[in-house]
């Protein structure tokens, strides 16, 4: 999901209530790993069958499901929405066709803070991202289109990808079954999208939406530029937390 977004916030805009701090940074976190360790072959289309029923525990994507998240950055309120649209998008035709689902994501300036997108609010990004699940239940990334905005107008379409282009490859978005340590390649398109992934922790999060236990902590690095950043997922959930944006709804 728009890893490029949350990089280029600071990390230290990140407020949570952890009830289980010492799971989350503690004992159980994990020091970064030097490089990914999961082998992007568990999502290689030509070694592996794929489903849209995308039920990963840490990562469901049923069509019609939505979330919202809100917080503040620097002093500015923003909003996000992801809906998992009733939506497919074909990847590899030609070769062995994959069937991707389509999540969108709407970013925005919530300048009330309410998390409904209003009229005069204006827009940040949207995008549209394409995953598949594996017989595994390792939940396989295949690239986005991303639209910039600024005074109400697309601006650029910087970061948007796709696994069938050039040398990319899909990426591992969630492994099957996440374990602290696992570290792995989200986005595979040299030069463009890149961001990798390491499980650092588990424990109990609270966010405006709910408590939620188990949940992992997920740091993201971009090599491109150093960034790094951080995301929590609960199970049965998925996301909770994206950088300063905590969940209010599902």
């Amino acid at each position: 999901m728009k890893n490029g977004r949350a990089m280029r916030r600071s990390t230290a805009a990140i407020t949570l209530t952890l009830l289980s701090l010492a799971a989350l940074v503690g004992a159980s976190t994990a020091s970064a790993a030097q490089g990914p360790n999961l082998d992007p072959a568990l999502c290689a289309p030509d070694e592996n069958s794929f489903t849209l029923a995308i039920d990963n525990s840490f990562f469901p994507l049923p069509a019609g499901q939505q979330w919202v998240y809100t917080g503040k950055e620097q002093g500015r309120s923003l909003g996000l929405q992801i809906t998992v649209l009733d939506a497919t998008e074909n990847l590899y035709r030609g070769r062995k066709t994959v069937t991707t689902r389509v999540v969108e994501e709407i970013e925005w300036e919530d300048t009330n803070g309410d998390g409904v997108i209003g009229a005069d609010e204006p827009l940040i990004e949207v995008s549209l991202n394409y995953f598949a699940q594996s017989r595994d239940g390792t939940v396989c990334y295949f690239g986005e289109d991303v639209e910039i905005y600024e005074g109400g107008a697309v601006v650029s379409t910087e970061g948007s990808w796709r696994a069938d282009a050039g040398n990319n490859a899909p990426g591992i978005f969630m492994p099957a079954e996440p374990e602290v340590g696992m570290s792995f390649e989200q986005e595979i398109a040299p030069g463009v999208a890149e961001d990798q992934a390491t499980i650092v922790g588990t424990g109990t999060v609270k966010v405006p939406a709910g408590t939620f236990a188990g949940a992992i902590k997920v740091r993201d690095f971009n090599p491109l530029d150093g960034s790094k950043g951080f995301k929590f997922y609960a199970p049965g959930i998925g996301l909770i937390v994206d950088g300063p944006l905590r969940l209010i709804s599902y």
